[in-house]
């Protein structure tokens, strides 16, 4: 499986593209610009990797601000845990909040399993549901490479924020220990902002909650 990694948009977001077997799966596509965009899209073309779907940790502005452009392309399905619908329903508002000039989606997306298996195409995930950071929030992991697109729960020597929607120290906290920290020590960490890091490494020198 491979792994691609677009720093993208005014908050430096991480969007990922993985690959394997002539199937691609894009998570958080946070794409603010027509040059970011074509990136991916020249990446794609190059690699003749088909995408199959699009898959949100969560519905903050910064990991959807690309999602309408990339539909407008590829007829895709869209997944994310719709438990609470809030922050996709106010997209729109999340959006004027920072600025940025979007509409809001027409559309529901399909729902994600809460801890459990979650298949599609030739992928497999283990869907962890971590609240704390917004309440729609799920990080995803792939035992059999080791790794976890964990979105903004939990960054290099740091946690998501917890001052929007539904954000809560206390239940963030117990998402990372519980359903993070319980991953192997060697498991690579993708969050959605900054570089990677493993699970051992924040369990040891994250200040905010320690393994």
């Amino acid at each position: 499986m491979k792994i691609e990694i677009f720093e993208v948009g005014p908050f430096l977001e991480n969007t990922y593209l993985l690959e394997q077997n002539g199937e691609a799966i894009l998570f958080d596509p946070g794409f603010s610009s027509v040059s970011e965009f074509q990136r991916f899209t020249t990446h794609l073309e190059q690699t003749g990797s088909k995408l199959i779907a699009i898959l949100l940790t969560h519905s903050h502005v910064d990991h959807v601000l690309g999602l309408q452009q990339v539909l407008k392309h590829f007829d895709v399905p869209v997944y994310l845990n719709t438990d609470d619908l809030f922050l996709w329903e106010n997209f729109g508002n999340q959006a004027t909040m920072f600025g940025l000039r979007q509409v809001g989606f027409s559309f529901t997306p399909n729902s994600l399993p809460v801890d459990a298996p979650f298949e599609i195409g030739s992928f497999n995930f283990e869907c962890l549901y971590t609240p704390g950071h917004s309440p729609d929030h799920t990080a995803f992991y792939v035992k059999e490479e080791k790794f976890c697109i964990a979105g903004d729960a939990l960054f290099k020597e740091s946690v998501g924020r917890t001052d929007l929607y539904e954000g809560s120290l206390d239940v963030l906290s117990e998402s990372i220990k519980t359903k993070l920290y319980s991953l192997p020590d060697d498991t690579t960490i993708y969050p959605g902002h900054g570089p990677s890091t493993t699970i051992g490494h924040e369990k040891k020198f994250n200040p905010f909650v320690r393994g």
